[in-house]
């Protein structure tokens, strides 16, 4: 029997790039809607990580489930590793990547690709039905661009740069995008830890 695992998401371009990056395992993948969970959690910790363990922590209180939830953002050094934790609710949760990512862009005009630099930072929690709690950080480097590129992405993957590809996030085959993304990273470190209480 499959082990249920519930990704405290409602975000379908997230849960698609979950299901892609843990495949394979003998888990049933869940979004909160999926598993019929409704629950409005208050992320106000400082930390990705301290957001991720809020959501999984708040969600793995509802079900018996293994709880998965993660927090992500971007950090561009020159804006003070700003959007940083805030990334999501930037200008309003309701204001459109479109427009965020040209407000950035605005900010950055005139700075030199070498100051541009930035991460893609991903924190992923996961609360075991024991109470067992395990936490992992990927990120990923590159340098924000000076503009838009690319279909393939959402959020600030349209303006975040990878030196290596010579093009953005957004640009990128999804299979080159799990390879070297944040949450791809965070998602595999977790991964390893799943392997061994599911199916070791």
């Amino acid at each position: 029997m499959k082990t249920k695992l519930i990704f405290a998401t409602g975000n379908q371009d997230k849960m698609r790039e979950i299901r892609e990056i843990l495949a394979g395992l003998n888990v049933e993948i869940l979004s909160m809607k999926e598993a019929g969970i409704h629950a409005e959690i208050s992320e106000d910790g400082t930390t990705f990580e301290e957001n991720a363990l809020i959501k999984a922590k708040a969600i793995a209180d509802m079900t018996d489930a293994v709880v998965l939830a993660d927090d992500s953002g971007l950090e561009i050094d020159y804006l003070n590793r700003e959007p940083g934790v805030y990334s999501a609710r930037y200008m309003g949760e309701e204001t459109s990547y479109e427009i965020k990512n040209q407000a950035l862009l605005k900010r950055l005009e005139g700075v030199e690709k070498e100051k541009r630099t930035a991460r893609f930072v991903c924190a992923v929690a996961a609360v075991f039905p024991d109470g067992e709690i395990i936490v992992k950080r990927g990120t990923i480097e590159g340098y924000i661009g000076d503009k838009p590129e690319g279909e393939n992405g959402f959020g600030y993957d349209p303006i975040f740069y990878v030196e290596a590809y010579g093009c953005s996030t957004a640009a990128m085959t999804r299979e080159q995008k799990n390879a070297v993304s944040h949450r791809g990273n965070a998602l595999r470190a977790v991964r390893g830890e799943l392997e061994k209480r599911i199916q070791g």
